[in-house]
């Protein structure tokens, strides 16, 4: 999925740092990838200051649920953190953000 919404919004894959999730052999989740940076605490902020410095970009913006997702907004990461509820609301997440939203139709006009 995230492939495609990057492409949907011209953000190059090398550009994208994401977690990835396993599974067992039944199909059941077995948790994520612990050698993808964004699997460790601090690891989504690294990833949002690397590519801010990579590509010196004025503005950048962090969409997630998380608390992870949170930590990007320090200095020198994301400018602005939008909580994406539409799958689970996290309340303490949502107190702290810039933004809430909780229906992808509207943020990405909101993006657009």
């Amino acid at each position: 999925m995230i492939k495609s919404v990057a492409l949907e919004l011209g953000v190059p894959h090398e550009n994208i740092f994401a977690n990835q999730l396993l599974f067992g052999t039944s199909g059941e989740y077995a948790g994520f990838d612990p050698t993808k940076p964004t699997s460790r605490i601090g690891g989504k902020a690294v990833a949002v200051q690397h590519i801010r410095q990579k590509c010196r970009y004025k503005s950048l913006v962090m969409i997630g649920d998380g608390a992870t997702d949170l930590e990007a907004r320090q200095p020198g990461g994301a400018d602005l953190f939008i909580c994406y509820g539409g799958v689970q609301m996290r309340e303490a997440v949502a107190r702290k953000a810039d933004w809430v939203v909780s229906d992808f139709t509207e943020l990405m006009a909101y993006l657009a």
